[in-house]
């Protein structure tokens, strides 16, 4: 099992970040994005799209290459090829990821017409670092995960 799951509101400090990514996706639109509500996905669906998360999470903590890699989209699964291939990638760039001391599911937004999750992860060293899913639907309804963008913090917990 994966640390403690907790659930809060997106931090407002973060609020700003959402809207910078999505000026890094159009940057003419970002102003118009700033004036616009803010669009979450429906309530069934940031279950789903959390429940996914924590899965590939679950994965990672008993070292199960072929369950983790199964959650990713065919279109990363392609990219990697192989669940080991994955796994070294997870294993190499995304250690608060892969080995967390605690995990923390913020806000879920959709930035044009993507569905993004953030997570916040505290490392091993107690670095904490905010990450950005990017997911998907699949024709069957699942949700999978596109990619995950990590943003370090200047937290540092004990």
């Amino acid at each position: 099992m994966i640390p403690a799951l907790r659930l809060r509101p997106f931090a407002p400090c973060l609020a700003a970040l959402w809207l910078a990514l999505a000026a890094v996706a159009t940057p003419a639109a970002a102003p118009q994005a700033a004036a616009q509500d803010v669009v979450r996905p429906a309530a069934g669906d940031q279950q789903a799209i959390r429940g996914t998360i924590r899965s590939q999470l679950d994965a990672f903590q008993v070292d199960d290459g072929v369950r983790a890699f199964s959650y990713a989209t065919p279109q990363l699964r392609g990219l990697f090829r192989t669940p080991e291939n994955f796994m070294a990638m997870v294993r190499g760039g995304y250690q608060p990821v892969y080995r967390p001391q605690s995990v923390e599911f913020l806000d879920a937004r959709i930035v044009e017409g993507r569905i993004g999750q953030a997570v916040r992860f505290v490392g091993r060293d107690g670095r904490a670092v905010i990450a950005i899913y990017t997911m998907e639907q699949q024709p069957d309804g699942s949700w999978r995960i596109a990619a995950v963008q990590l943003i370090p913090t200047d937290e540092v917990t004990s």
